[in-house]
């Protein structure tokens, strides 16, 4: 599903994508039906949440694609709903739940939903204006360049409206690379809290809180 809603824009004029897409809006309808059914607060409390907002958002684009394609970009969202849902970890990769795996995929899964969401939005808003992306390839590349500052200029976004927003790329970019590079080099810990004094991240071997010196017993591999 996620392939799809990245690929759309480059697939969208060939004969097989609006069979995918609606076998995909049959997919994510089942899914958040059953989601919705089991929810342990009930369907009321389910719809409530903003997550579930967005996917009714996606569902929406995907049963009119033709009408609410513009609004198609939304979609790269549902990567985002997916990976920060405690229940995916809970069960599809509970195996790394509360790792440092986790933690690495939730941080590349917002940037990467970021760089896609804005690179849609570019596509849509400013497609074809004068020196601004002709496609939605020029689209990721100018989000791309403006994200990490590289920013060679050949692709720009007019008017005030589109230096807004290279200003937004460039500023949330940095906070969401900063949040990687956080996931990818701070020494690896595990979340455990303590009973003490609920320090929550401590070394994968620890037998002593480090805040308090409670002994604890992290569960691991072995036991």
């Amino acid at each position: 599903m996620i392939a799809f809603f990245l690929a759309a824009p480059l697939i969208r004029q060939t004969a097989f994508f609006l069979t995918i897409d609606y076998a995909i809006a049959a997919l994510l309808a089942a899914d958040m039906a059953a989601r919705g059914y089991a929810y342990p607060g009930g369907a009321r409390a389910w719809f409530r949440r903003p997550s579930t907002w967005l996917d009714f958002v996606v569902l929406a684009t995907l049963l009119f694609p033709e009408q609410l394609f513009n609004l198609g970009f939304l979609r790269a969202l549902r990567l985002w709903t997916l990976v920060s849902s405690e229940v995916f970890w809970d069960t599809v990769l509970k195996r790394y739940d509360d790792t440092r795996v986790e933690e690495v995929t939730r941080a590349a899964a917002a940037l990467l939903t970021f760089v896609f969401v804005v690179t849609g939005f570019g596509y849509t808003a400013f497609n074809g204006t004068e020196g601004g992306p002709q496609g939605y390839v020029d689209s990721l590349y100018f989000t791309v360049t403006s994200l990490t500052t590289t920013g060679y200029g050949d692709v720009l976004l007019p008017g005030n409206s589109g230096k807004l927003l290279s200003i937004v790329i460039m500023v949330s970019g940095i906070t969401l690379f900063v949040r990687l590079a956080q996931a990818l080099f701070r020494p690896n810990k595990v979340r455990y809290p303590c009973p003490t004094c609920a320090l929550l991240r401590h070394d994968p071997d620890a037998v002593h809180c480090k805040a308090c010196g409670t002994v604890l017993c992290i569960p691991n591999d072995e036991h």
